[in-house]
């Protein structure tokens, strides 16, 4: 391990290897000991940041949830000032994300790994929630003469197209999202 990884607080550590080891392989998949050897921390240590490993999980869809909505909205923005084209900067996103190489939605795979009731699909379900409600007032915004069915239509395209990517050409997917929203938009927004 460097230097400079060794220097980085435990819980970062911690929490950057679940990141990448629950998103890539599945939550239910990485058991502690592979979490506590992957990030170079002690078992005690790993047990004092977060006392069981929901609550590494509860802290990854966070950051998972942090990052996904500071893309979005950076996308968004990008696309100037405009509503519409904010949302439709929304699969710019998308396409980027593609490019990055997705493993689809964090969000998604959680909840087919967790059931209802348990910390990990409540934090879903509200990341879920607080994406579509933020759409919604941007379509609000946009002229949009139904926001609330837009932002379900919307959202619906994005979750579809991040799940997509888990088996299909994920720039494509991503592309065609991108055309249907557009058209969505042309509907939606006279």
């Amino acid at each position: 391990m460097s230097t400079a990884i060794e220097r980085r607080p435990a819980r970062e550590r911690i929490l950057d290897t679940a990141c990448e080891l629950f998103y890539t392989d599945g939550i239910h998949a990485v058991g502690v000991d592979r979490l506590i050897a992957e990030s170079g921390v002690a078992k005690a240590t790993l047990y004092k940041q977060f006392p069981s490993k929901d609550d590494v999980v509860a802290a990854y869809l966070r950051q998972m949830d942090d990052g996904w909505r500071r893309q979005l909205r950076s996308a968004a923005l990008a696309a100037g000032d405009d509503p519409r084209k904010q949302l439709l900067g929304l699969f710019v996103a998308l396409e980027q994300a593609a490019r990055a190489g997705t493993l689809g939605c964090a969000f998604i795979n959680a909840v087919a790994e967790y059931g209802a009731g348990s910390t990990a699909h409540a934090i879903a379900v509200e990341h879920k929630a607080t994406v579509r409600t933020w759409v919604r007032d941007l379509a609000a915004a946009a002229g949009a003469t139904d926001p609330d069915t837009l932002a379900f239509q919307l959202t619906l395209l994005i979750d579809g197209t991040l799940a997509a990517t888990r088996v299909e050409h994920a720039e494509a997917a991503a592309e065609a999202a991108k055309r249907t929203a557009r058209a969505l938009l042309d509907c939606a927004c006279p």
